[in-house]
């Protein structure tokens, strides 16, 4: 089968991967000159690390395996342990966070040169029935048999199905960033919680540690200047507990990203006719659970399995069940990825009374001490089609 991809992002990339080993012909078109290793570190669970390795990705040395994440009161109290080493034996699979580009440098290692159009920026398709045309602006056409929009947020090939229908803000926002740990980032991420929102820490190998903020965005954040963002960042959280003082005193204004938060629902269909979305152009949701980039390779997973499931029947026929079996497959659990990732950041109300306030965090020093872990495994059985 001829495989189109519009997208050469984490999800485009795995889907390319997987498409070639399972014997097709890939074409993967990509708007920008070369791939995009921008961004800063991600992390990726055990049901995201599982499909790495159904594709064959090879991780040794990638970033950092996180033992343990650690969830704290903004005074430094820890409340909560979730041991991710116990999860990596239950699932057999670990949790890392890498930079961004090192996952993508892996997943396209091996990877045919020549299946890659860089500068081609979609512009239209067109499904007779048969097969699939898209063009590009500069009038280019490619023809294949199944045409699969892996094109982020703003997805022109979601645009070119169903309509405009975009993202839309949630009022939240990260200030993120990856840096040189000015002390032992260890091998256990931590988050605080406080009145301001929430400060996560993942060590993300060789010495780096991202560094996170995650918070009600208010009018003007956007266009602060950095200089005065910083200050501001360091006036509010610089005396949470340590490490966070430390990380802030070295943060530089370079050091600094702001990313709003937009989300797009899982809709009722992911696709029509011989074109499929995946990733963020279907399912775009705010980074809160770490289950962006996981949920474009569980997409990734599906969509070859229920290619494989379709068998040998009749290629048209075979094409439309499978596309239908991976809409099955996948709507529930990116759906609520996307709801709990949409709902949380507790800035305000009983919710963020109950989780950010420092007394009530007290009482959580009581409960059972694998609740988190037992919580934590629920959330991503939950979240998964691969599992």
């Amino acid at each position: 089968m001829r495989v189109l991809i519009v997208g050469a992002g984490i999800a485009g990339v795995a889907a390319a991967r997987g498409f070639l080993a399972a014997g097709h012909e890939v074409t993967v078109l990509e708007r920008s000159p070369a791939l995009r290793e921008t961004g800063c570190a991600i992390l990726i669970w055990h049901n995201g690390t599982t499909v790495l390795d159904d594709l064959g990705v090879r991780m040794d040395g990638a970033g950092q395996r996180l033992e343990a994440i650690e969830v704290r009161s903004s005074r430094g109290r820890r409340v909560m342990v979730m041991d991710l080493e116990r999860l990596a034996a239950h699932f057999g699979a670990p949790a890392v966070s890498l930079p961004r580009r090192v996952l993508l440098d892996r997943l396209a290692e091996g990877l045919p040169e020549d299946i890659f159009r860089f500068g081609a920026r979609f512009a239209k398709a067109h499904d007779d029935g048969r097969s699939v045309r898209v063009e590009t602006e500069d009038g280019t056409q490619y023809t294949g048999d199944l045409l699969i929009g892996a094109d982020g947020v703003n997805s022109q090939v979601r645009t070119a199905l169903f309509g405009p229908q975009p993202a839309r803000p949630t009022g939240t926002a990260t200030w993120q960033g990856l840096i040189k740990a000015p002390f032992d980032p260890g091998t256990r991420a931590q988050i605080f919680l406080g009145p301001h929102g929430d400060f996560g820490l993942n060590p993300s190998g060789d010495g780096t540690v991202q560094w996170l903020i995650d918070f009600r965005l208010r009018p003007g954040d956007v266009h602060e200047p950095r200089h005065v963002a910083l200050a501001a960042l360091r006036q509010r959280y610089g005396s949470w507990g340590s490490p966070v003082p430390e990380l802030l005193e070295a943060l530089t204004e370079e050091d600094l990203g702001l990313f709003p938060h937009r989300r797009h629902r899982a809709p009722l269909r992911w696709g029509r006719g011989r074109s499929v979305l995946i990733g963020d152009a279907v399912h775009a949701m705010p980074p809160m659970l770490a289950q962006g980039a996981g949920q474009g390779l569980e997409d990734v997973s599906a969509l070859l399995r229920a290619l494989a499931a379709a068998g040998r029947r009749d290629p048209a026929a075979a094409l439309t069940a499978a596309l239908a079996a991976y809409e099955r497959s996948r709507r529930r659990s990116a759906t609520l990825a996307s709801a709990l990732a949409t709902q949380a950041v507790a800035t305000g109300g009983p919710r963020a009374f109950l989780t950010q306030n420092e007394w009530a965090l007290r009482g959580a020093v009581a409960m059972p001490g694998g609740l988190g872990t037992w919580m934590l495994r629920r959330l991503i059985r939950g979240v998964s089609a691969r599992l």
